[in-house]
C-alpha cells in the first residue's frame, strides 16, 4: 500500500459501507499516466467502486473507451466539449456514433456551452451542441453536459431542442437554484463537485440542501477542481468521498446515506449495475 493510500484510510477514518460513483473523472490524462495503478488502489481505498470516463473531444473520447475496456468499474463518455468545438471535423458525428454502440460507453459527454473562456466562438459551440443533442436524441442515450457562465443559452436550446427519454446530468453545477429547478423538470440530475467544499459557496451548499435525494450526484472532474482538505493538489477519484462527506452534513444524513443515493442515482441514469 502505498503512503498516499495510507493517508486516505487514515483520513476517512473507515471503511465505507456502501460504495461512491465517481460520474465524472479524465482518467486518461497525462496527469495520471505514470501513477494509475496508485490511483485505483486509492479509489478501492476510499470506498469508490464506480467511475465514469468521460471525454472531450474524439481522441479523448477513444481513450475514455479504452480506459472503461480496461478497468473494472469505469465506463465512458464521448462527446467535444465547447472549448473544442472549432476544432471537430466534419465526420466528428460519425466518430462520436461508432463510440457510442460500445457496451462499456454509457453516455454522450460533456458537450454543452462556455462563455467563460471563449476557447471556439460562441455561434461554434452553439451549432456542435445542438448537432451532438440531436445525436443524444437519435441514439437515446443520456447526456452530460458542461455548462459556465452560459446558462441563458444553454436552457433556451435546451428548450427548443430537448433530450432523449434517458436523462441527463448537468456536471459540476454552477448555476442558480432556478435553473437547477427547471433542468430536473426536464429530466436532468444536478451534480456536485469540489467547489460545494470550499468556504466561499454558498449558492453550491444551498443547492446541496435543496435538491431532491432522486435527481443528486456527484463528481471529480478530476484533475480538476479538487476538493478541501486538498485544494490546490491535482484531484483523483479518490477525492470524492470529500465531496459526499461535505454534502451529508450539509444535509444533515450520514455518508452511508449520502453514498447510497447518489450510487443509486447513477446507476440508474448512466444504466450500469
Amino acid at each position: 500500500m502505498d503512503l498516499e493510500t495510507q493517508q486516505i484510510k487514515q483520513e476517512t477514518g473507515k471503511t465505507l459501507a456502501g460504495e461512491l460513483f465517481d460520474t465524472h473523472a479524465h482518467l486518461y490524462d497525462e496527469q495520471f499516466t505514470a501513477e494509475l495503478d496508485q490511483i485505483f488502489s486509492r479509489m478501492i481505498a476510499a470506498g469508490v467502486k464506480r467511475v465514469m470516463c468521460v471525454g472531450f473531444d474524439v481522441n479523448s473520447s477513444k481513450q475514455a473507451v479504452i480506459m472503461a475496456e480496461s478497468r473494472p468499474g469505469v465506463a465512458a463518455a464521448v462527446g467535444v466539449h465547447p472549448h473544442d468545438a472549432e476544432d471537430a471535423t466534419p465526420d466528428y458525428l460519425s466518430l462520436l456514433a461508432d463510440m457510442a454502440g460500445h457496451p462499456r460507453v454509457a453516455a454522450v459527454g460533456e458537450i454543452g456551452l462556455d462563455y467563460y473562456r471563449d476557447l471556439s466562438p460562441r455561434p461554434v459551440q452553439q451549432r456542435v451542441f445542438r448537432e451532438q443533442l440531436a445525436l443524444v436524441r437519435e441514439l437515446e442515450m443520456p447526456v452530460i453536459i458542461h455548462a459556465r457562465d452560459a446558462f441563458g443559452d444553454l436552457m433556451n436550446i435546451l428548450r427548443r431542442d430537448g433530450i432523449s427519454q434517458a436523462g441527463g446530468v448537468i456536471h459540476c453545477f454552477s448555476g442558480s437554484w432556478e435553473v437547477a429547478k427547471e433542468a430536473m423538470e426536464m429530466g436532468f440530475y444536478i451534480s456536485l463537485a469540489g467547489p460545494v467544499t470550499y468556504k466561499k459557496a454558498p449558492r453550491l451548499q444551498e443547492i446541496a440542501v435543496r435538491v431532491p435525494k432522486e435527481r443528486l450526484l456527484i463528481e471529480t472532474d478530476c484533475p480538476f477542481l479538487t476538493p478541501e482538505p486538498f485544494r490546490g493538489r491535482r484531484n483523483e477519484p479518490s477525492y470524492v468521498r470529500y465531496v459526499a462527506e461535505h454534502i451529508a452534513t450539509l444535509r444533515d444524513i450520514t455518508l452511508e446515506e449520502l453514498a447510497q443515493l447518489t450510487t443509486d442515482n447513477a446507476k440508474k441514469l448512466f444504466r450500469v449495475d
